[in-house]
């Protein structure tokens, strides 16, 4: 099979659908169609499950989807090492990120590797910590910010241990006017992201006794704060999350200390691609950086 065939499988199954992986790749839903059908005959095995919703990949799809992405990952890879000989330093970087690191750090690494390496290609893909660590896993991303623990068997690289911190509305003043104690949590409401709650924020609410039923999700960390700002309730974002948000609130460490590690991890494939490894430095050396600052 060429590679092409295997993209049109990874197109398909991103995008659910014949008809919007064809819009992607410039061809005909037909084509697309065909170029499935030759690759399943030539596997021997259906690979999607057709129906009035979409596709759906098949078990055995489903399994063989990290070794087709391996082989066009490979591929890629080749194509950027013989650019990198011919000192073009060109390639395609996937990078994967949780919202406050979309909004604090990558708009300066992006820009500053950009002037660094131009011809670099630099495409941003959102999520949360799980989907980042497994889709990094299967090779869709090549380099993901993400939180620790990591169970895939990725390369993970230990950036910051950012500190968790109790939003409140600008009139509340804890009882020792410095801290967030137990005391001071009695009979409260938490709004929190629903992501956060099966990590770092989850130990941090079960040590104060903060039960799941007074508990509120939002949708992202601004929304967090509007709804504190409304006196809905209190909440609870690390550091990094709050660099950039604003709001008529306070924000109060708790009297015990409780961080999320931040981490980075890189498909193990992709890290001897000579773009991905300079990504990988580039972001090492900015966290380190920005560490300097902060402590001056």
């Amino acid at each position: 099979m060429t590679n092409f065939a295997y993209k049109v499988f990874t197109t398909v199954v991103t995008q659910q659908s014949f008809y919007k992986a064809s819009l992607q790749l410039n061809v005909t839903p037909s084509a697309v169609s065909h170029s499935i059908n030759q690759l399943e005959t030539t596997l021997g095995f259906p690979l999607f499950i057709r129906s009035r919703t979409g596709m759906r990949l098949t078990d055995d799809g489903q399994y063989i989807l990290p070794y087709i992405q391996e082989i066009i990952n490979a591929d890629d890879k080749l194509l950027q090492i013989a650019d990198n000989i011919k000192g073009l330093h060109a390639g395609n970087i996937r990078i994967g990120a949780f919202s406050s690191v979309c909004v604090n750090w990558l708009p300066h690494i992006i820009r500053s590797f950009s002037q660094k390496y131009p011809k670099i290609k630099i495409a941003i893909a959102q999520g949360s910590f799980s989907d980042i660590s497994k889709k990094t896993n299967v090779g869709e991303i090549d380099i993901g910010f993400t939180t620790l623990p990591v169970n895939e068997n990725l390369i993970v690289l230990p950036l910051i241990s950012d500190p968790i911190r109790c939003v409140t509305p600008s009139s509340f003043v804890p009882k020792n006017r410095h801290s967030i104690t137990k005391d001071d949590l009695i009979g409260q409401k938490f709004i929190l992201q629903k992501m956060d709650y099966d990590r770092d924020t989850k130990l941090a609410l079960d040590y104060y006794n903060v039960e799941l039923n007074s508990i509120n999700f939002s949708i992202d960390d601004q929304s967090i704060i509007s709804m504190v700002e409304a006196g809905i309730g209190l909440g609870i974002l690390p550091d990094l999350a709050l660099n950039k948000l604003n709001g008529d609130i306070n924000v109060y460490p708790f009297s015990e200390t409780f961080t999320r590690q931040v981490a980075l991890v890189v498909n193990k494939n992709q890290m001897t691609s000579p773009s991905v490894a300079a990504m990988v430095k580039h972001i090492e050396d900015f966290i380190k950086n920005s560490i300097v600052k902060s402590s001056l």
